[in-house]
């Protein structure tokens, strides 16, 4: 079976809005994307100021009667109708899953590990509700940054700001840190890091949803993989948390500037920066 798409970039002041009118035109389903989840390579984000809603209803005509009532009821929004061909996501999410190699470590999904490179340190992360399978290019960024840090610092004590999946944190941990800490607000990521942390046989790494200004000490290495938007609103926090090294991701290159400004006014001191893609990686060194 064929589903029809409306795809529609709305300001963010009526996203809302249109989403009540869309359910009340008898969508099967909505995807809203309005910048508060990171994006994954490919897919088509909002501009600045708008989000994305892509309603899916079951044949074109009702797609085409819900996109003449948004026009009429939303003058100001633009849309496009696609032909979506149905298909058996239970299993196909699967293929879009790959596992990665960044220096020493192999990271990959459970149904990948039988392929797993000999002499890597393996880490199973199992893709649900929570980011962080290793695939993502900040993900991937982080983790190679990870590796470096460890080498040059066996033992360091590592804090994982917004810790997701806890990949960034397992991989310290596997790569010989000595106190690992990871936090995010999400209870549900939590929980899912708990279980990868159970699936990979990993002890000792705290694991909850304490805020920064809960959490006690400084740390040898800091990691932020978020949005910068939230970066730069808990660049105090987060500045205040670092002992040597901050990691950063979860940046748009256009968004550099912004983000490197707000943690150097905060006494740390830029050392270099990384790119892949349109995401770059951010590295600073604490303040003398």
């Amino acid at each position: 079976m064929a589903y029809v798409s409306l795809t529609l970039e709305v300001a963010v002041k009526q996203n809302e809005a249109l989403q009540d009118a869309l359910h009340a035109l008898k969508t099967t389903g909505l995807e809203v994307r309005d910048g508060s989840a990171l994006p994954m390579p490919g897919q088509q984000q909002p501009k600045k100021g708008a989000a994305l809603i892509v309603a899916y209803f079951e044949n074109r005509p009702q797609a085409t009667k819900a996109w003449k009532a948004v026009q009429q009821a939303f003058p100001q929004v633009k849309g496009a109708l696609e032909k979506v061909e149905d298909r058996d996501w239970s299993t196909e999410w699967r293929s879009r899953i790959r596992p990665v190699q960044v220096g020493r470590l192999w990271v990959g999904p459970p149904w990948e590990k039988a392929n797993a490179p000999k002499g890597k340190t393996q880490l199973i992360i199992e893709p649900k509700m929570a980011f962080g399978t290793g695939d993502h290019p900040t993900t991937s960024l982080c983790l190679a940054a990870v590796d470096d840090f460890m080498k040059a610092h066996p033992k360091a004590s590592v804090l994982d700001v917004g810790t997701g999946s806890g990949v960034l944190a397992f991989a310290a941990k596997k790569l010989g840190a000595g106190k690992v800490v990871g936090t995010d607000n999400d209870p549900l990521s939590i929980e899912l890091a708990h279980e990868n942390a159970e699936v990979n046989g990993i002890e000792g790494v705290a694991l909850s949803t304490q805020t920064l200004g809960q959490v006690k000490g400084t740390f040898d290495l800091v990691l932020a993989n978020i949005l910068a938007n939230t970066l730069v609103m808990l660049s105090p926090l987060i500045a205040l948390k670092v002992k040597k090294h901050l990691v950063l991701a979860g940046v748009l290159v256009p968004q550099r500037e912004e983000v490197e400004a707000a943690f150097v006014a905060q006494g740390l001191k830029p050392a270099g920066h990384v790119v892949q893609g349109e995401w770059v990686r951010l590295d600073f060194e604490a303040g003398k």
